[in-house]
């Protein structure tokens, strides 16, 4: 049986708004990025939404959590993965969704916390 595309809800994180809602055919993950409305997001969460039918519960709903994805020149490429900010500063985070403890709002560029990585 193939399953039949369920609304997807897209929810700004910060501040925290309702975008709108889109069917997708592909079940986005968290670190994944979503085009919506000619802009790219980077899927923070995902929660399922259920609703009582027939003495079931059946999945009515998806929400994704969202934030503006970082533009390009605030990335760099880790192993198999793209991960946001400078990856030779001490503090960042080589993570997918958090640039680091002490600016994660960023930019990298510039920033007074910057320490070279020693590896």
């Amino acid at each position: 049986m193939e399953q039949e595309s369920l609304p997807t809800e897209i929810i700004l994180n910060n501040p925290r708004q309702s975008l709108g809602s889109v069917y997708l055919d592909w079940t986005p993950q968290p670190g994944s990025y979503v085009d919506f409305e000619g802009k790219t997001y980077t899927v923070l969460e995902r929660r399922h939404r259920y609703q009582l039918k027939t003495n079931r519960y059946q999945l009515h709903k998806v929400a994704l959590y969202v934030q503006t994805a970082q533009p390009p020149e605030e990335r760099s490429f880790l192993r198999d993965r793209w991960v946001i900010g400078d990856m030779t500063c001490l503090y960042n985070a080589r993570s997918e969704l958090l640039r680091c403890a002490v600016n994660p709002s960023g930019p990298c560029k510039a920033c007074g916390f910057y320490e070279e990585r020693g590896e």
